[in-house]
């Protein structure tokens, strides 16, 4: 599925997904990964419950941070919302499709947003 909305070319956006795997301005990343800005990474995590220090980075760059938790919608267990106190950004969490659906329109719009995506299996 083909999500690419207009905008500069120095802004990463997910062009499509697919089980496992994220195009994201031409290049291909397989497994989990985080996205902001002109910036694309491979993210190190396992699954939802593995959120990590990476995400530490992004404080002062990002106003949203957007979690794309895999195929369906998952809460943020209180012991990992705890994580983010503190930080400069709020925390959505939503299913991946949504997530990069949505990081493309905030990014769009200008937006100092992230997205740190576990791919659909």
């Amino acid at each position: 599925m083909d999500i690419t909305p207009l905008v500069s070319s120095n802004l990463k956006l997910i062009q499509s997904y697919k089980t496992g795997q994220f195009r994201i301005n031409g290049q291909v990343f397989d497994g989990p990964v985080l996205i902001h800005g002109e910036q694309a990474e491979e993210w190190c995590v396992s699954s939802f419950d593995d959120i990590n220090a990476q995400i530490k980075s992004l404080d002062g760059h990002i106003d949203v941070l957007l979690i794309g938790a895999g195929a369906s919608f998952s809460v943020l267990p209180p012991a990992q919302r705890a994580k983010f106190q503190g930080f400069g950004f709020t925390v959505d969490v939503m299913d991946t499709p949504a997530a990069c659906r949505t990081y493309n329109v905030l990014t769009s719009e200008g937006r100092r947003v992230a997205a740190a995506l576990i791919p659909v299996l």
